[in-house]
């Protein structure tokens, strides 16, 4: 169920109140609920009453329309936590050969 825009949760890490907010890519983003001028993301909430983020780039710098600035709050979080990454798998036992690179038929 889509929360409200105006509605905040705490952080798992550290508790204080977040919104979530959706990047153009579709991915989730947590952003601190108050304007920050100094933050690098414009935020503003689109037709269907979702919360989206876009950074604010060289191309974009500017605020656009109805968005505000904000502070993402990874940036400000007081216990975050690791990155999670993939194990790399160094110890995998590499057997059989490479194929060639298919050349063609040459006369």
């Amino acid at each position: 169920m889509p929360t409200s825009p105006t509605t905040t949760v705490p952080c798992l890490s550290c508790g204080t109140p977040v919104r979530w907010a959706v990047t153009a890519a579709g991915r989730r983003q947590a952003v601190n609920p108050d304007p920050d001028p100094s933050g690098n993301l414009g935020v503003y909430t689109d037709g269907t009453g979702r919360l989206r983020v876009r950074v604010l780039t060289t191309e974009r710098p500017t605020l656009e329309h109805a968005e505000w600035q904000a502070m993402p709050h990874a940036a400000t979080c007081a216990h975050p936590q690791p990155r999670r990454t993939a194990p790399r798998r160094t110890d995998r036992e590499r057997t059989g050969t490479r194929p060639a690179p298919w050349r063609g038929w040459t006369r």
